[in-house]
């Protein structure tokens, strides 16, 4: 059989892989399945990872009118190992959901599962790609490194979650919006309120698209027994979503107000419309949401990315002005 007519998932591909996407076409054929196991082939893991910490970053900056050189290798930083830790999750949650995968028509091309990697080899490249992600984490603030070594917990616990729980995705949300709370931190040496909401703002949003996501893979989780918001709503989500929606654009407004209220009027107005901005992004969403349509699903799910970035720009602007 030639590669001219074997199939994409024979050919080592993943099968919800973006198409021609630049693993597949050009990374070494040996390095191939480990960054599919770090799903470098479906970068939208790594933005939606990423955005919280650029969100965190920028209004820190807009609360305490400061802005250095640190900033800009932060803002780098933060996107470097974005890549780097949802790699080493990845990794870690094919490692636990080895068995799950292979049961799953979407999953089942996976590399562990597809018996590209072997999980030896899957576990030497989680922690190659967690020691240089620590390494980024240690050019940080005392305060920074701690949450970021705090971060780990949540990110161990979440591939379990779906065993014990219904709502899966509240575990995801907590591992992939704690950067709002570390990229704060590393720029303003604390902590603060304004982070916190913030980052609880961004768990919901997970709420939001993660129940989009998980709809594709009801059916087969229904059969083997995995939990989700997707089962756990079924024909209630788009309720359901709509509540997400407006608690998620609620809390950010609130970060927001916290963040830049004492800075002036017309900061805080161009701050509040990236979040009416965003909001409206995820109306878009819910008012194309169909469970029943995988190819709708993953489209809406993937276009998170721009809705997360939306605010950025507005948040920029209220900084500069």
């Amino acid at each position: 059989m030639t590669g001219e007519n074997q199939t994409p998932e024979a050919l080592g591909q993943v099968a919800d892989a973006v198409k021609g996407n630049w693993v597949d076409r050009y990374a070494p054929e040996a390095a191939r399945p480990y960054l599919r196991l770090s799903r470098a082939d479906r970068p939208i893991g790594t933005w939606l990872l990423l955005l919280p910490c650029w969100w965190g970053l920028l209004l820190a900056m807009i609360h305490d009118g400061r802005a250095g050189w640190h900033d800009l290798w932060i803002f780098v930083g933060c996107a470097i190992g974005a890549f780097l830790m949802r790699g080493a999750g990845c990794t870690w949650n094919d490692i636990t959901d080895r068995h799950i995968d292979g049961s799953v028509a979407r999953t089942a091309s996976r590399p562990i599962p597809s018996g590209q990697v072997s999980v030896k080899q899957a576990l030497v490249w989680l922690v190659i790609q967690a020691l240089v992600a620590f390494c980024i984490l240690l050019t940080f603030n005392l305060a920074a490194i701690a949450l970021g070594v705090l971060s780990l917990l949540p990110v161990a616990v979440y591939p379990f979650a779906k065993r014990f729980t219904w709502w899966p995705q509240v575990f995801l949300g907590i591992a992939f919006n704690w950067g709002a709370l570390l990229a704060w931190t590393a720029h303003t040496g604390a902590l603060e309120f304004p982070a916190i909401v913030l980052y609880l703002s961004g768990i919901v949003w997970t709420l939001f698209y993660d129940t989009i996501y998980a709809h594709q893979d009801a059916e087969d989780d229904a059969l083997i027994g995995v939990k989700s918001t997707a089962r756990l709503f079924g024909e209630r989500s788009p309720a359901w979503l709509l509540r997400f929606l407006i608690l998620a654009v609620v809390l950010q407004a609130f970060a927001v107000m916290l963040a830049v209220l004492e800075v002036s009027a017309f900061a805080l107005l161009l701050a509040l419309c990236g979040v009416w901005a965003f909001g409206w992004h995820l109306h878009w969403q819910l008012q194309r949401f169909d469970a029943h349509e995988n190819d709708i699903l993953l489209r809406l799910f993937r276009s998170n990315r721009d809705a997360g970035l939306i605010p950025l720009p507005f948040f920029a602007l209220a900084f500069l002005v």
